[in-house]
């Protein structure tokens, strides 16, 4: 091998590069190594030259095919590929719910009767003053079980006597008494509505007031009423 030859392998090796050589025949064949100094340990690139010039005198001769094909080899280096955000859901669209001109109608006509009827308003007793009136001409007049008459009342004998003189015609007892005329809430009581409590019936006053014939021993009287949810009835 020539000089020029040996200097170009120590050139390619101090560089870095790696260097393949292929040949077209038989591969190439290098004598042993027996002198320690021509193996490159270390390279100083300040003094290359005269180290290339040492190591070409003492390294081993190596034949190539001259028509042996070279390439060079270079490390890559890792390439990292960071992958694109996934891209975020889009959002549901909102349902809202529209209510249509039909169901509102439907919904008003519904409604109207419901307020129709909270004001609608029962009729004044035209007898009702005068109801209490003349029940008033029979306070203290005594209790009598099943007395219809001023000598003596019970509670149903009194109200149908009562009512008898202004020409309206009562049940004898109180339980049928109950099932009459309009019943009123207590709010549009009038004096003169009968009061009717399940076994007893009694004639409003007014101002939370009633006359009645209450029970033995005692007598025709006003009082307070005492029943917690009496039933107001009105009689035309």
């Amino acid at each position: 091998m020539s000089t020029a030859g040996r200097r170009t392998a120590v050139v390619a090796a101090s560089s870095g590069l790696i260097v393949s050589m292929i040949g077209a025949a038989a591969p190439a064949t290098a004598a042993p190594v027996d002198n320690e100094s021509g193996k490159l340990n270390a390279v100083d690139l300040s003094a290359v030259t005269a180290q290339a010039r040492q190591a070409l005198e003492a390294a081993p001769a190596v034949t190539v095919a001259a028509d042996a094909a070279f390439s060079i080899e270079q490390a890559q280096a890792p390439v990292t590929v960071t992958p694109a955000p996934e891209p975020e859901p889009e959002p549901e669209p909102v349902r809202t719910t529209q209510t249509s001109r039909t169901q509102e109608r439907q919904s008003t006509q519904s409604e109207a009767p419901a307020q129709q009827e909270a004001a609608v308003e029962v009729p004044a007793s035209a007898y009702g003053s005068s109801i209490v009136s003349i029940a008033a001409r029979y306070v203290g007049v005594p209790y009598v079980y099943g007395g219809t008459t001023p000598d003596g009342f019970d509670c149903s004998g009194f109200t149908s006597y009562v009512y008898a003189q202004v020409g309206i015609s009562l049940p004898r007892t109180s339980g049928a008494q109950g099932s009459v005329g309009t019943k009123v809430s207590r709010d549009q009581a009038q004096p003169g509505d009968l009061i009717w409590t399940p076994g007893h019936i009694a004639i409003y006053a007014g101002d939370n007031m009633m006359i009645d014939a209450p029970r033995p021993g005692k007598s025709v009287q006003f009082r307070q009423i005492w029943q917690s949810n009496p039933t107001f009835i009105r009689v035309a």
